[in-house]
């Protein structure tokens, strides 16, 4: 009965530490990726759409991100968008394309970026935390309930406990392998 309830929260874990991942390729390393500006929002046609939908993204060199829209009618509310962003460079237009040339981190942004970074790790952390009290708590009902013995309920917790502790980790190795990143 205890794995059942633990086997539920997996799903939800993984949700958390994909969320996270995702959460981290957005933020801007000493490469440029299109991750950093695929889920802008561009208001066009008094509708929002997320860059990706309206336009190809690529990268041409380490320092430089190419934005060729679907539609030449787009590149004004793209440019518009990105301009709001906080990815460090102004759009440039070039023809039919946005360019955008990343300078290289200062030491200043990089620090700030490795905060960034602990805030969405602990955020994550919690969202973990609550899953696991979530997990604990219909445990313990179902053991007032007698659905589980008292022996089992303890072995649950220290399961319950491993299984948290593995996805901790996968979310610390996560931001270190970002770290490592922005500091190269």
């Amino acid at each position: 009965m205890h794995k059942e309830i633990i086997q539920k929260i997996k799903p939800e874990l993984d949700k958390v530490v994909s969320f996270y991942d995702k959460e981290l390729a957005k933020i801007r390393t000493s490469r440029a990726t299109p991750s950093l500006v695929e889920d802008v929002v561009v208001d066009c046609f008094n509708q929002k759409f997320p860059l990706k939908q309206l336009a190809a993204i690529s990268t041409p060199g380490a320092r430089q991100i190419l934005i060729q829209p679907w539609d030449k009618s787009y590149l004004e509310g793209i440019v518009a968008a990105l301009g709001k962003t906080g990815v460090g460079a102004s759009p440039i237009v070039d023809k039919d394309v946005i360019r955008i040339n990343l300078p290289p981190l200062t030491e200043e942004y990089r620090k700030d970026l490795v905060k960034v970074i602990s805030e969405k790790e602990e955020q994550a952390k919690r969202t973990v935390r609550k899953w696991r009290e979530e997990a604990w708590s219909e445990i313990q009902v179902k053991e007032r309930e007698g659905e589980i013995r008292e022996d089992d309920k303890f072995r649950a917790k220290d399961e319950l406990q491993k299984l948290i502790d593995e996805y901790n980790e996968k979310i610390e190795n996560l931001g270190e392998k970002k770290r490592k990143e922005i500091a190269e």
